[in-house]
């Protein structure tokens, strides 16, 4: 499984969702996004459901997230939090 990172705690927006965007469409069955962010985008998580992606986010610390969206709706996403 090829997982693709994007830190984006140090930008402002709108450049996190658009690179997250960008990412998505380079999804693959074989490849998730694994995203940084300071808050939970939930116009992100909206788009990527809209386009039956699977995600999946969860705070890990005070301003800090971790954002996964696969296309493989069947990939085991909470495996891969702590990778």
């Amino acid at each position: 499984m090829n997982r693709i990172t994007l830190d984006t705690r140090e930008m402002e927006h709108p450049k996190p969702l658009e690179l997250a965007i960008d990412a998505i469409r380079g999804l693959d069955g074989d490849s998730y996004l694994y995203m940084l962010n300071r808050k939970n985008p939930i116009p992100l998580l909206r788009l990527a459901e809209q386009h039956q992606y699977q995600t999946l986010s969860q705070e890990v610390s005070e301003g800090e997230w971790r954002i996964l969206i696969a296309k493989d709706k069947e990939l085991p996403l909470e495996e891969y939090l702590d990778v």
